[in-house]
């Protein structure tokens, strides 16, 4: 692949022109499609420089994703793979989350990692004001749950470390267990009785002293090296609006020289404010954080903050605010009497796709436990008995780790279709599946389940509307059939359309 000097865009992504050596078109790669050059430019016809280039791993790509004994190997730790993006050239954008959905969303969207905030947590667990509210102990649980749900590394938002230096040596040591890649430490008073935390970018901040600032810095680093991690950490100072931005950058400084990764100064007032900042120790990557709404610090696209000298930006209210004009919105259309318009929200199989429905189900089946025809194993007409057979055999009992979808407890096995006439379980029908698909007179998909076509008695006890109906006549017609079949279609005294396949 070859690629030409790249182009800047001022929406804030930056495309990289580059040409196919296969067809004359031109494809536009966005900046998180990084290239690594890997020999000397040459010139084309036209003069223009062309750049020999392959594209670099994304952040979260493991090398290996196998030994060579075929054994999976561990996801990279999240400090790595966070570390590997600030070693990425250009900036990068990390939405701030709030649960383990809008995790999901993040990700999905094609970020390389995301932030979570006091501000967005204290809202959607507490229905709470970002003011000291929110404990520890809630923050990280909340953590836990969106670090698992995505492979994406996560920056958490650790307040002021919920006390002194010893306080934030524990909550360094308790976020790197919930699974965050990173932990914003900030220098706000956390001296309740005083005054309690402020939320960025509002009234009432207080600063601790120089030498607590620092040394809190220094205590998340120890915490750090005693959990054997490499969480990193951002350290980010209050001071401008609490102090002066010459207090500001003094702490910047400090802080680094204390042992912090990345430096953040919140509420920079303007952009001559924020290059001051990133002038402080070049090397050493600095956030920036775009209050969307209106906060103190001037809206910059991701163009301009990396011209000014930045590696990280934050966008912290974006989903949360989104999400709450949603919801009203919803609410609005609910409370006169119409649902949401099908524009303004997802399809329910956009909905179950994003959560994972379809590859739940996928890896179900892989679990999905098969009651083989071997010593131990012996079918009856009515249910299926275990015998006992040798010591090696009696931890085996052909049932699944999971509860059934249908309890049955007393089955009406249907056993009688094996193309040879005999009654073997998972011989001909019993191979098959029944799907029962209800959907309500409303359009809403009410159920959509799938049962061994054996199991006639537990598909009566799920709908009772095919009580009566001869489902065992219907097996017959069609148990020599290859494929899927309808069996039933037909509306129930209610108005819901029910539907059964032979699958």
């Amino acid at each position: 692949m070859k690629a030409s000097v790249g182009t800047r865009d001022c929406s804030g992504i930056s495309f990289i022109p580059t040409s196919n050596s296969n067809k004359d078109s031109t494809l536009f790669l966005p900046r998180t499609s990084i290239l690594r050059l890997h020999q000397s430019p040459t010139r084309n016809s036209d003069k223009t420089l062309i750049f020999t280039a392959k594209r670099a791993l994304p952040p979260r790509t493991l090398v290996s994703a196998s030994s060579s004994d075929g054994t999976a190997v561990e996801r990279e730790p999240p400090a790595k793979q966070l570390r590997r993006v600030l070693d990425l050239p250009g900036i990068h954008q990390g939405p701030a989350c709030f649960d383990a959905l809008s995790a999901k969303l993040v990700e999905s969207a094609g970020f390389d990692f995301c932030f979570t905030t006091g501000f967005g947590i204290s809202a959607s667990r507490l229905g709470l004001p970002d003011t000291g509210l929110t404990s520890y102990g809630e923050m990280v649980d909340q953590g836990r749950h969106i670090t698992q749900a995505v492979s994406i590394p996560v920056i958490g938002d650790g307040d002021n470390g919920y006390g002194n230096a010893m306080n934030v040596k524990r909550t360094v040591k308790g976020y790197i267990s919930a699974g965050f890649a990173g932990i914003i430490l900030e220098d706000q008073n956390c001296h309740f009785k005083v005054s309690p935390k402020a939320c960025g970018h509002t009234q009432g901040r207080k600063v601790v002293s120089r030498d607590e600032a620092i040394m809190k810095v220094k205590a998340a680093v120890d915490a750090r090296k005693e959990s054997g991690s490499d969480i990193v950490i951002v350290a980010r100072t209050d001071s401008r609006q609490a102090v002066s931005l010459e207090e500001s950058i003094w702490r910047s400084r400090a802080l680094a020289d204390a042992g912090a990764d990345v430096l953040f100064i919140d509420a920079l007032a303007s952009k001559e404010e924020m290059k001051a900042f990133c002038e402080v120790y070049p090397l050493i990557p600095k956030m920036a954080n775009m209050l969307e709404g209106g906060g103190k610090t001037p809206i910059l696209n991701p163009i301009e903050l990396e011209d000014l000298g930045y590696k990280l930006v934050a966008y912290p209210l974006s989903l949360m605010g989104v999400s709450i004009r949603a919801m009203q919105d919803a609410l609005t259309a609910i409370k006169g009497g119409r649902i949401p318009p099908p524009g303004s929200m997802p399809s329910f199989e956009e909905i179950k796709e994003i959560l994972g429905f379809n590859t739940y189900y996928e890896e179900e089946k892989r679990y999905a436990s098969r009651i083989p025809l071997q010593r131990g194993y012996l079918p009856t007409s009515s249910s299926f008995g275990i015998q006992q057979g040798d010591e090696e055999d009696t931890d085996q009992r052909g049932q699944s780790p999971q509860e059934p979808v249908v309890e049955v407890i007393t089955p009406d096995v249907y056993s009688s279709y094996g193309a040879d006439g005999s009654r073997v379980p998972f011989s001909g029908i019993w191979s098959r599946t029944l799907r029962v698909k209800i959907t309500g007179r409303d359009g809403f998909e009410r159920l959509d389940v799938r049962i061994p076509a054996g199991f006639l008695e537990g598909l009566t006890n799920i709908v009772p509307a095919l009580v009566g109906v001869n489902i065992k006549a219907l097996l017959d017609d069609a148990a020599l059939e290859v494929g899927g079949k309808q069996l039933l279609d037909f509306n129930d005294t209610g108005g819901d359309r029910i539907q059964v396949f032979l699958e």
